[in-house]
């Protein structure tokens, strides 16, 4: 029992009906009342509170209030209640605040929209008043082009004949000795719009052409060639060609045999006008055998003339073809200084009275009854120059024989003695060359003259010409006094005298223009062709051909990509450059003088170029443009004289008014695989004013990414694919460029709007020279007699860098067609020096030095990639270039200036009430 006991006392009963559950029930009981009071409490209570404090401020009397009577004083008694109010007040007066300020707002935006409805007004107004104005606008042009019509005078073009018709009504002159150009040329074959088409024999297809000299007709054939104006419809030639020498002795046709075969050309037409008989000499002994031929009224081109044949005005005295099939080797050519040489001045000769010729043989019956030959001063000439050399007063050389055999020459003129080398070796010491015309005075010109001339000119030793009945090569459109001093013989005496008279810089400028003459007119079979068209052309007022422009090849791409605004292009610094105009892009104006040629422009721009670059020597047109011609005019060609309605310099603002018309540049940008700083770059230049297109030149054989957005600048952006990867690309004449202002610019130079717009202007009042930002200049290396080129900072420049720069597209032309092609050579050869190589050029032509403007010298932008100019070779290889440029200039063309231009008010203080520029209207 009392183990049946204790096993229930362990499961917690006592048994059936016993008080263990009782317990268990009561328990639970108190458990769940425990629970059912912290429910009340921790729910019921908060609510209660909460719902007080809520309607304490809501009730109107105590009797409503839950808890009884409070007060404000007494509730806020409590510390977090006062929290509670001070955060209540807060963000009611925020909300009061807010109120007012949306009822302002609202009360602006109802304001606005009243100026909006009356913006769209004006707006509507204006468009109004622009459609009438463009109504007026075209009113007025066409009644401007009417005016014009009516003021233009209609002109017809010649009636032209036909090779097959005769030309019955042609007056014939007395004699063909009579023959000029009124009287011996048909004019009706050659319109001023005509183009002087020329038509050139084939001189192998008449028994002739195998009697000539082989060098000298492949030279001619090779330059008929690339001649622009050589046409093969020989039915609307102007002039007919035919090379009847130099002819070889052995072979050489009799002359009658060649008068035949002259008048069985099949454009002869009876008597050969507008026919042009060229026999060039390439020897000293060059024969006269056209003197004994009856050439009817063609014009005849040769090194030697006697009086008798010679017709002024419509023969021509042409330079001996010395340079064949090869060009001058500047290199081997001396500098032009020092100025005094060795020799004051030296002659080589020998007199040979035996000699035969043609011309000897066969004497006209005119000639032998003129009478007594005139007095031979070449006793008086020998005893003179003789006595000047004993004198020992100047060194000079005088041989009046020959050491070796003298060469064949003409009765009464003076041989050359030696090799061409001996003799040119001794003109290189020698500041003057003595050059004696043959005794006989009816010997106007001989091949031997024109060859002692040429190699003179060659090698810089001032021509000295004794005897003024010379008819010198090209000389009735060469002013032969700037090169050469041309004496009378009875003044032999006075010769020493007046030698050592002339000054320094009177003798450099001589050396000078030889140098010219001899490269342009002298020097190849190209320069001796192309001269004597340019002559016949010259004198029947025809203008020349317009020079080709190179074809830009436009690689696609795509654009459209916003271009964002530089906050730093805005800023003007120190510049305050006025009013600004904002206009769409127009060309510059189109050159207008092809026919307003008169004979005062043709005589001076065939003699006044400064230096020895012409635009024909290197270039298939005419050498009727000097280096100081006006400008020409985008889109119409090269043209011989003049150029765009802007001019050049003083003629520029005397004929418009300075800066008065509107004009714009473009932009060449010259790139290589550089995507990101040329994107940079481009937009960069959104909203430039005066920009009228960006010509971006390629310069990498690997096109740009297909997938490069271009920016949008306002302007158009042409991408010009290169043949090659070249520096010298940057100044090709792009066909797409139409102003004659040009800003070269690296892709990589970071300039502010207000530098480019104040570059831009100046250069417009200096617009022959090259106007920029970065400066440099050359300096002589003493200890290494040399030229070095130099980029420190300095009081003085010679320079000023493509890199960023403004320059006429006249230049680009010179550049790119008529500079020395060494020099581009040498720029492709280094991959560098292509802004030096143009300063030389424009320091040459125009005998000025570059123009800087702003303080700046440094214009790269901060970040971009490394260019070619931080290799370490750089300036080694610029310093080879200039001197290299030297030798093919024969001197140091760069000229040295402390000028320096910036804004009229750069750094000026003025008061703020004062306008500081003004535009004039």
């Amino acid at each position: 029992e009392l183990m049946t006991g204790y096993t229930m006392l362990r499961n917690g009963g006592v048994g059936n009906g016993g008080q263990p559950w009782v317990l268990r029930w009561s328990s639970r009981i108190r458990l769940t009342w425990l629970s059912f009071t912290l429910f009340i409490i921790l729910v019921f209570f908060p609510l209660i509170a909460h719902y007080y404090l809520t309607t304490i401020d809501d009730a109107d009397d105590a009797g409503k209030r839950i808890f009884g009577p409070r007060t404000g004083n007494e509730l806020c008694e409590v510390k977090h209640v006062q929290d509670l109010c001070r955060i209540r007040e807060s963000v009611s007066e925020e909300l009061l605040q807010l109120e007012a300020k949306r009822q302002e707002l609202n009360s602006e935006i109802a304001k606005l929209n009243l100026k909006i409805e009356a913006c769209k007004k004006s707006i509507e107004n204006a468009k109004q008043d622009l459609l009438q104005l463009k109504n007026v606008i075209s009113q007025t042009e066409h009644s401007y082009k009417e005016l014009m019509a009516q003021n233009q005078p209609k002109l017809s073009l010649p009636i032209r004949l036909l090779p097959d018709k005769d030309d019955a009504t042609f007056p014939l002159p007395k004699s063909n000795r009579n023959c000029r150009l009124h009287n011996c040329f048909d004019y009706s074959r050659c319109p001023l719009t005509s183009g002087f088409p020329v038509y050139v024999y084939n001189s192998d297809d008449y028994p002739f052409g195998s009697s000539l000299d082989p060098l000298i007709k492949q030279a001619f054939e090779a330059t008929v060639r690339t001649n622009v104006y050589v046409t093969e419809n020989a039915n609307i030639a102007c002039v007919y060609i035919i090379l009847v020498g130099e002819m070889q002795e052995p072979v050489m046709p009799k002359p009658t045999e060649l008068e035949q075969q002259l008048h069985s050309l099949p454009y002869w037409r009876t008597d050969g006008h507008n026919h042009l008989i060229i026999n060039l000499s390439r020897k000293s002994e060059t024969q006269n055998f056209i003197y004994n031929i009856s050439t009817g009224r063609a014009m005849i081109a040769q090194s030697t003339f006697y009086d008798a044949q010679y017709r002024p005005g419509f023969d021509i005295v042409v330079s001996p073809l010395v340079h064949a099939m090869s060009e001058p080797n500047f290199l081997e050519i001396p500098p032009q200084v020092p100025v005094k040489r060795k020799y004051l001045f030296s002659f080589q000769g020998e007199k040979i009275e035996s000699l035969r010729s043609s011309l000897q043989e066969v004497r006209s019956f005119e000639e032998e009854i003129e009478g007594n030959a005139p007095a031979d001063y070449d006793d008086r000439i020998i005893t003179t120059l003789k006595a000047v050399q004993d004198s020992k007063l100047d060194f000079v050389l005088v041989e009046f024989t020959c050491k070796n055999q003298p060469k064949a020459s003409l009765p009464t003129e003076w041989a050359l003695c030696g090799e061409r080398d001996d003799r040119l070796e001794l003109l290189k010491l020698s500041t003057f060359a003595l050059i004696i015309t043959p005794g006989d005075t009816r010997l106007v010109i001989s091949a031997g003259c024109t060859m002692r001339l040429f190699e003179a000119l060659e090698v810089g030793a001032i021509p000295v010409v004794l005897g003024e009945q010379v008819q010198l090569p090209y000389n009735d459109v060469i002013r032969w006094n700037e090169a050469a001093l041309i004496i009378p013989k009875p003044r032999i005496t006075e010769v020493h005298f007046l030698l050592r008279s002339i000054s320094d810089n009177d003798l450099l400028a001589m050396r000078r223009q030889g140098r010219f003459l001899w490269e342009t007119y002298f020097s190849t079979s190209d320069n001796v062709f192309s001269t004597v068209l340019a002559i016949i052309r010259t004198r029947i007022q025809i203008p020349a051909a317009p020079i080709r422009e190179e074809p830009a090849v436009e690689i696609p791409h795509r654009s459209g990509k916003a271009a964002g605004t530089d906050p730093n292009m805005a800023d003007n610094g120190d510049l305050d450059l006025g009013p600004v105009e904002t206009e769409p892009p127009y060309a510059s104006p189109k050159y207008l003088r092809n026919f307003t040629l008169t004979a005062m422009d043709i005589y001076r721009n065939w003699n006044s170029a400064p230096g020895p670059f012409h635009l024909f020597p290197y270039t298939p047109f005419d050498p009727v443009l000097p280096s100081e011609a006006k400008f020409l005019g985008s889109g119409t060609g090269f043209r011989p004289i003049g150029g765009g309605a802007g001019g050049s310099g003083k003629e520029f603002q005397a004929a418009l008014g300075g800066n008065v018309p509107r004009e714009q540049f473009t932009v060449v940008m010259l790139t290589y695989e550089r995507e990101e700083v040329l994107m940079n770059s481009l937009e960069r230049l959104n909203g430039l004013p005066y920009l009228n297109k960006v010509v971006v030149v390629w310069n990498s054989p690997k096109l740009p990414s297909e997938d490069l957005l271009w920016p949008d600048i306002g302007v158009p952006i042409m991408v010009v694919r290169t043949e090659k990867n070249s520096l010298n690309n940057r100044f090709l004449p792009w066909d797409e460029i139409e102003t004659e202002a040009i800003l070269s610019i690296d892709d990589d130079a970071h300039l502010r709007h207000d530098e480019i717009m104040f570059g831009f202007r100046v250069w417009r009042e200096a617009r022959d020279r090259i106007v920029g930002f970065p400066g440099r200049y050359h300096a002589w290396d003493i200890p290494h007699q040399s030229w070095l080129y130099n980029s420190n900072y300095s009081c003085e420049l010679s320079m000023v860098l493509t890199g960023a720069a403004f320059f006429h597209k006249y230049y680009a032309y010179l550049y790119s067609y008529v500079m020395p092609q060494a020099i581009r050579d040498m720029v492709d050869e280094y991959i560098n020096c292509e802004d030096i190589a143009m300063n030389f050029l424009v320091s040459h032509l125009t005998r000025k030095p570059p123009i800087k403007v702003t303080s700046r010298w440094t214009f790269r932008c901060p970040g971009c990639p490394q260019a070619l100019s931080h290799d370490d070779s750089h300036f080694h290889e610029r310093h080879k270039c200039i001197n290299f440029f030297v030798k093919v200039y024969g001197y140091m063309p760069l000229l040295y200036t402390q000028f320096r231009v910036d804004s009229v008010l750069f750094k000026t203080r003025l008061p703020h009430d004062k306008t500081k520029c003004f535009k004039f209207i």
